[in-house]
């Protein structure tokens, strides 16, 4: 019995997975347990800040001390870090004391290479690795994967010094093939492009919903005076201009002719459509880089499929983008194909890699997460002095307060890995209303009005609905992609039909989330509509982990109903 523990804190996203004998036991992302989103912000002084209520939380649910893991791989090389970054020379004066002088990358060394005894400290007594940044991300996607041979792709921001890299898998081994160094960074272009948008380095997604409202043609040439895209998908990324290792923005203020917004856009006009106009060039110049890569790709090791990870992998316009192209039979991203991902790949390296184990888990649903009983539930309502009723038919409920016009929180089973809700931690909502956006960010999500909801559909009534070309790829069960509404069905369903015309869906099936499904297929005998619109359960926090976490949103909101395992809490039934 050999149980093998991935540890991620290097940056941000941190998170635990444990393993045993090749199987994943759990996987818990610190933020959803200490509430502050992301983790911890990324800086030199604080990879050593270890997610301990994640692993506290994988260590209950296997039932073991931390003295009975054998192996704890650490998804970063903090001394291949430390000599590429140290010798790499900044065109421009760097930050003081932050990531790419000196001695931030030597503090960021010192306190990556104290996470080691600080995990003994915590009663770890087997064997420690460092492991390189892409290929825990390889690893947390092509290990985890149905394919026995694939391409792999990793685009993100920063490893030690590589932002791509490409890789074959064959069997248990990954073997890399090529790979593209810091600057020239796909991750970093879109978190400076984000905060000279006015929004944060964290808003990647913002930006993307915003890119559907602009005309790309309107920076396409600018672009390219600040990224080269080769024929093969390599690329160079003017530093001199971006200038990533500090806050200055005038290079880009200069090359683009748009000050540096100070706040971030809330609505779309002609007042900031040069701004809109950027993202949808940015988003270009990502679809272009990943087809690209992707054809390389698939020259290079003659796969059938693709295993996509790192952060520019969440982004569903590129993946559809991808899919549209046919390079692959199948393109298969793990919804945590963030930094949160690099603790699975962590694992999965040691197992497959350095121990040469077989590959016997297969990724095919991501509630992997924390579960409560009913008494815990219980015993939170009961504590908050909740009202509330307890229900025999939980779905046939759900489905017809949706119908009625209700926004309905939804907490069922274990909760889901990777940063979108998946159907167990989801606030849903009829997709026939026309002003159900307007009403979600009233009453709940207070976000910009010009990012997307997204759709459950029951799988197999996925093309009647949707624009599915041959077989549904994988990554439509984890709202990875998206897919053009048939036009006969947009006025049907307006809650969840993007700007252009797309939805970012996510395919529900019934063997890996019955509960789910029977709740679409419960609204569908309602309004013949088998999709309901589904956000995560949140406002402006970390989607919600425990039945507490979901009293507190449900309270601080205006959530018409809360749906909590067998419990259903009515907000007109409270107390004032």
């Amino acid at each position: 019995m050999t149980y093998i523990c991935g540890l991620n804190s290097a940056y941000h996203e941190s998170s635990v997975c444990l393993i045993k004998d090749g199987q994943i036991i759990a996987i818990a992302e610190e933020e959803r347990f200490n509430r502050k989103k992301h983790a911890k912000p990324a800086r030199v002084d604080n990879p050593d800040e270890l997610p301990l209520e994640a692993l506290n939380y994988c260590l209950k649910k296997a039932g073991i001390t931390f003295d009975e893991v054998d192996y704890v791989g650490y998804s970063l090389n903090p001394k291949v870090r430390l000599n590429r970054n140290i010798q790499h020379q900044h065109p421009y004066e760097v930050t003081p004391g932050d990531f790419g002088s000196k001695e931030g990358e030597e503090l960021f060394y010192q306190k990556n290479i104290e996470v080691e005894q600080k995990v003994k400290e915590l009663g770890f007594n087997g064997r420690f690795f460092y492991l390189n940044h892409h290929d825990c991300h390889a690893a947390s996607s092509y290990f985890v994967s149905a394919f026995n041979k694939a391409a792999v792709l990793v685009v993100d921001g920063i490893g030690e010094f590589e932002s791509t890299t490409l890789y074959e898998g064959k069997g248990n081994r990954l073997k890399k093939i090529q790979s593209i160094d810091f600057p020239h960074s796909l991750g970093f272009l879109w978190e400076k492009i984000s905060k000279y948008l006015g929004f944060s380095e964290y808003d990647a997604y913002k930006v993307m919903g915003l890119a559907s409202y602009g005309n790309p043609d309107t920076y396409r040439a600018k672009f390219k005076d600040l990224v080269i895209i080769n024929n093969d998908g390599t690329f160079t990324i003017d530093d001199k201009i971006i200038q990533f290792r500090n806050e200055n923005y005038s290079g880009l203020e200069s090359l683009f002719g748009l000050e540096k917004r100070s706040e971030p856009i809330q609505k779309v006009g002609k007042i900031n459509q040069k701004y809109t106009d950027l993202a949808a060039a940015l988003q270009e110049v990502t679809e272009d880089v990943v087809v690209k890569l992707a054809r390389t790709l698939k020259d290079k090791t003659l796969a059938k499929n693709l295993c996509l990870s790192g952060g520019v992998a969440l982004n569903c316009v590129a993946n559809s983008k991808l899919l549209e192209e046919r390079i692959f039979n199948d393109v298969f991203v793990q919804p945590a194909a963030n930094d949160a991902g690099t603790a699975i790949g962590a694992a999965f390296y040691i197992w497959n890699q350095i121990l040469d184990k077989p590959r016997s888990y297969v990724f095919d649903n991501a509630s992997l997460s924390a579960e409560f009983s009913e008494e815990e539930i219980k015993e939170a309502l009961d504590r908050n002095g909740l009202n509330y009723q307890v229900i025999d038919n939980t779905e046939k409920k759900g489905a017809k307060l949706i119908a009625d016009g209700n926004i309905v929180a939804w907490f069922q089973g274990a909760m889901e890995i990777g940063p979108r809700a998946l159907g167990n931690r989801s606030i849903l909502c009829d997709p026939r209303k026309k002003d159900a956006v307007t009403l979600l960010n009233h009453k709940v999500k207070h976000r910009e009005p010009f990012r997307p909801f997204c759709p459950s559909v029951l799988i197999d009534k996925t093309s009647d609905w949707f624009d599915v070309r041959g077989k549904l790829p994988s990554l439509a069960k984890y709202m990875l992609t998206a897919f053009n509404v048939l036009d006969y069905r947009r006025g049907i369903i307006p809650a969840v039909t993007h700007i252009d015309g797309t939805a970012r869906i996510q395919a529900v099936e019934k063997e890996s989330n019955p509960r789910y499904y029977q709740l679409i297929e419960e609204f569908e005998r309602l309004t013949d509509v088998p999709i309901v619109l589904n956000t995560s359960l949140n406002d402006q926090e970390p989607i919600v982990c425990s039945p507490q976490d979901a009293v507190n949103t449900f309270l601080k909101t205006k959530i018409d109903y809360l749906v909590i395992g067998n419990f259903l809490v009515s907000r007109g039934e409270q107390n004032e």
